[in-house]
């Protein structure tokens, strides 16, 4: 098989050579991106959490704040755009000064295509299987020379996890 060659003939996206240092940058003001999305109900609420969630955060040309994308359903939209103001303080809040200037809302179908469906609600965990009363025994009886409780508790789990995928 041949090797492939490249089309670009050396170039590179200006986005993608900056990206690691507008991430740093943003880090070393105490903006962490990630942090908007893994505790966004936290941050807006509960009430808002559940009809919409962040999508991405760009920076502008100037680099005065950011711009947060928010993805909602067509109907919570107009509902969300009254209340962007509050949403933006909100997440400025959290950092402590004005991390976000604008706040982008992103319509989607909430059934349809597989790309656009919106499903703002977390999963229900899947319900657990019955575990028979020897195999949680024999695990804790493994685990029993263990002082640590959380590292008992910790073994006896992974003891049961094993000990149950053997059974099948």
């Amino acid at each position: 098989m041949p090797a492939r060659r490249s089309t670009t003939r050396g170039f590179k996206r200006t986005s993608n050579l900056l990206n690691d240092q507008i991430r740093r940058a943003g880090e070393s003001r105490g903006f962490a991106v990630s942090r908007v999305i893994t505790h966004w109900a936290e941050i807006v609420g509960q009430d808002i959490a559940a009809i919409c969630r962040p999508v991405n955060v760009s920076y502008g040309r100037g680099g005065f704040g950011a711009t947060l994308s928010v993805l909602t359903t067509g109907a919570q939209a107009p509902m969300l755009e009254m209340q962007k103001e509050r949403l933006r303080e909100k997440v400025n809040a959290v950092y402590g000064y004005n991390a976000i200037a604008r706040i982008r809302l992103t319509q989607t179908a909430p059934t349809g295509f597989a790309e656009g469906q919106a499903s703002f609600a977390h999963r229900p965990a899947p319900k657990q299987k019955e575990i028979p009363a020897e195999v949680v025994t024999e695990a804790s009886k493994a685990a029993q020379g263990v002082e640590n409780d959380d590292l008992r508790n910790a073994l006896e789990r992974l003891g049961r996890n094993v000990l149950t995928r053997q059974k099948r």
